[in-house]
């Protein structure tokens, strides 16, 4: 598990409705944000990167805009898939987040499986969303 760098910490503390925002995300959706604010160069784009998180858990969003990672077993699925996984390279960063948020949202192992069969015959159909 990532631990929250001191000045995500702080700024999330000020903002009681994001910190609940971010209490409510998964474990990975928290390392996806602390990745995403750690892969900042510059100090002014850590800052920037820091107080556009608590914007983003204020209005809803659950990954730090353009950074989706594909999880595994979906990637694992488009591999086995090449009309799938060419078409995934075509979608845009959007239309792979809707993908992936409809994936993850699925709550039990066979339910994700199933949406991930049912993401790669979508996807080599050229429909861009679930």
């Amino acid at each position: 598990m990532h631990k929250e760098p001191e000045d995500l910490r702080k700024a999330l503390a000020a903002v009681p409705k994001a910190k609940a925002a971010w209490n409510g995300l998964t474990p990975i959706a928290r390392r996806d944000f602390i990745s995403w604010i750690d892969g900042a160069k510059q100090a002014e784009t850590r800052r920037r990167r820091v107080e556009r998180t608590c914007d983003m858990m204020l209005e809803g969003k659950r990954r730090p805009c353009c950074y989706a990672v594909v999880p595994l077993d979906l990637h694992n699925a488009l591999k086995a898939a090449p009309k799938a996984k060419l078409q995934w390279s075509a979608l845009s960063s959007m239309d792979r987040r809707d993908f992936i948020g409809w994936i993850d949202a699925a709550k039990e192992r066979n339910a994700r499986k199933l949406r991930i069969d049912k993401a790669c015959a979508l996807i080599a159909a050229g429909k861009p969303h679930p």
